[in-house]
């Protein structure tokens, strides 16, 4: 009988003088639904990168003293699960969109292969082993594999980098967030991670 793993907690630290650093100072939405500033979200994403795949993530704002709120927990906690959520949505929509090229991309390259094949077949039978035969038959193969270049490289490589942008946004979207009082540290925001 194998003994369940506990449960592995990855922790974020963001150091920051005042909560509004961490937000983008044009989004004039409400507190919870405003975009977190550019730099505060690739820190987050690139120090979630780094958590193994079974451990929740914690961030973890500590703030002066003067700046922390209790209020601030929840807000902050509604406005990183609406950032990533969001985030998520657009990669989800982004993966849909790159499907959607693919399957058209491959309705243009099967019927060119297809004419490839026999255009070769049908040159390769009326020439028999003529050199220019030969090179024109293989040149329509070679054509016909590079129409489908486009929809290969989307069914075989280029959904991953999305569904895995996809899942660390989903798992930052549920990270639990708290709020610090720390005292007075100096006014610019020094950001770190373990």
């Amino acid at each position: 009988m194998s003994v369940p793993a506990l449960d592995r907690c990855y922790t974020i630290l963001i150091r920051v003088d005042q909560v509004v650093r961490l937000f983008n100072s044009l989004d004039p939405t409400p507190f919870r639904e405003r975009d977190l500033d550019d730099d505060a979200e690739r820190f987050i994403v690139e120090w979630a990168q780094e958590a193994p795949g079974n451990a929740s993530i914690e961030i973890v704002v500590q703030l002066p003293t003067t700046e922390a709120k209790p209020e601030y927990t929840h807000a902050l906690q509604e406005a990183v699960r609406y950032n990533f959520e969001s985030r998520a949505n657009q990669a989800h929509r982004e993966l849909r969109e790159l499907l959607r090229e693919g399957r058209r991309v491959l309705l243009i390259g099967i019927p060119i292969l297809a004419f490839s094949l026999i255009a070769s077949q049908m040159i390769s039978d009326a020439a028999g082993t003529a050199t220019y035969s030969r090179v024109i038959g293989e040149s329509l193969l070679i054509f016909g594999w590079v129409a489908n270049w486009r929809a290969l490289e989307i069914f075989l490589y280029g959904w991953w980098p999305i569904v895995r942008r996809h899942r660390l946004y989903r798992r930052l979207a549920a990270a639990t967030v708290k709020v610090l009082s720390v005292g007075s540290f100096s006014s610019s925001p020094d950001e770190s991670a373990n």
